[in-house]
């Protein structure tokens, strides 16, 4: 059997786990892998991966120490033209070109909708890998790159910290999260912040103040906001103008983290997690399985349908919000 793997969609940390993890797994079995470069776009140009032979092939020797490094080795990008029916049924031609019987996409939501709707013209296998640091899939407690993202931000607010006490301001800090708040909560728990604000909950302006007036007349001379960017009151810089003219009693400032949380080398536990659904997404495959995704709940291997991985919001635990609510005092 022969197997394609690619990256799409925005880059995580802990992606070229996945891979070597997708190559090890299937070369041990005695199949064929194809690394395809820039996801969908490069399938639709026929870019592969070559290795140390000149061959479209990935090694064993390919994947050496990939692990270790943040990014995507096979690169990743979004395709216009394969939202087209003709760049679908395109890639469904390329695939059945090079006797590809099987394929791992590495991505979120919007790579697990391009495999369905490449399932419906092309007959071989697809199982794939969660690839997205905005930890927003169903079917899996985690996602390769949410852990190194969290972790990128922490130290960050860690940092800030000191200059926020320093200078007795009040810092917005911004992580990512357009429809999910999940790096905003963890980042605000393990950061210690005193709030947080996050496309799932209603962000109540003249509350935030009361309560940041309260922690003033108690003694607070510093305070960390974590905003998550898809926040329904907008960015933290909009978030901070309306508390500024709400009457917020500290001197502000905004810091916005940005793609600064997409790279470094992933953590211990992405690279776990990675190497885990890399592995059982080949053993699916050769299985006969497709059109799932491998995951990861409860320390548990589990496989969900691509429709299921986004067909509805994956929720925060409200246990955590209710934590951060009770600790910033």
């Amino acid at each position: 059997m022969r197997i394609g793997v690619f990256c799409s969609g925005g880059d995580a940390p802990g992606m070229n786990a996945c891979i070597r993890a997708v190559v090890r797994r299937a070369i041990s079995e005695g199949h064929e892998v194809v690394g395809i470069n820039r996801g969908y776009q490069g399938l639709l140009d026929e870019d592969f991966f070559t290795n140390e032979a000149g061959e479209p092939l990935m090694t064993l020797r390919s994947v050496s120490g990939w692990s270790r490094f943040g990014g995507a080795f096979l690169r990743s990008s979004r395709s216009a033209e394969f939202q087209s029916d003709v760049g679908v049924k395109k890639a469904a031609a390329n695939l059945a070109k090079h006797r590809i019987d099987g394929l791992v996409p590495i991505g979120g939501d919007g790579t697990f909708h391009g495999a369905v709707d490449l399932a419906k013209c092309w007959d071989g296998r697809i199982v794939g890998c969660p690839g997205t640091i905005d930890n927003d899939l169903m079917g899996t407690d985690f996602t390769i790159g949410f852990s190194t993202a969290v972790q990128t931000a922490v130290e960050a607010v860690d940092k800030i910290r000191d200059t926020a006490e320093s200078h007795e301001r009040m810092f917005l800090v911004e992580v990512m999260g357009r429809h999910s708040g999940f790096i905003a909560v963890h980042t605000a728990l393990a950061g210690a912040a005193e709030c947080v604000c996050i496309p799932e909950t209603k962000t109540d302006i003249p509350a935030i103040v009361r309560d940041l007036r309260d922690l003033k007349s108690r003694g607070k001379n510093s305070v960390m906001m974590i905003v998550a960017e898809g926040d329904e009151e907008g960015d933290a810089v909009k978030l901070n103008e309306e508390l500024q003219a709400a009457g917020n009693p500290f001197s502000t400032r905004c810091v916005i983290l940005g793609h600064l949380q997409r790279g470094g080398s992933p953590s211990p536990e992405d690279r776990i997690l990675a190497s885990s659904v890399g592995d059982s997404a080949v053993q699916a495959i050769v299985n006969g399985q497709t059109g799932v995704m491998a995951g990861i709940v409860g320390g548990q291997s589990r496989l969900t349908r691509f429709e299921d991985t986004y067909a509805e919001h994956k929720p925060i635990p409200p246990e955590l919000s209710s934590l951060i609510e009770r600790l910033a005092r």
